[in-house]
């Protein structure tokens, strides 16, 4: 199994910045692509960012420019830094990894536990 911890998020004022880290653990062959989705009361989850294991990143139209997505690869971790913060980006965030347990075994999606982000006006 795969295991993501994720730590960071609360409480900031707009303008202001988040730094959001999650850290995959257990027992796995190889981990993918690693990303954040989130989603809001009412919405259903969205992808903010993804990063390959190469370093190549994507994001979601609304947070390029303010949000960057990385990743340790030895520690097998994923950071979200948010700058720039809006009430609109106030949402509960998801850890994502795609991990193969296997050499030869299918990829699989793992989530983290959520972390809420909240952003006042």
């Amino acid at each position: 199994q795969v295991q993501l911890v994720e730590s960071g998020g609360g409480l900031v004022q707009a303008g202001g910045s988040l730094r959001l880290s999650c850290a995959a653990s257990g027992a796995f062959f190889s981990i993918n692509a690693m990303g954040w989705y989130r989603q809001a009361p009412g919405k259903q989850r969205e992808v903010v960012a993804a990063i390959s294991s190469g370093g190549t990143t994507n994001y979601a139209d609304s947070v390029k420019g303010r949000f960057t997505v990385s990743r340790d690869n030895a520690e097998n971790t994923v950071y979200l830094q948010m700058n720039s913060l809006k009430p609109e980006d106030s949402a509960v965030y998801y850890c994502n990894a795609r991990a193969r347990r296997f050499r030869f075994s299918s990829e699989y999606d793992y989530w983290g536990q959520g972390s809420q982000v909240t952003v006042s006006s």
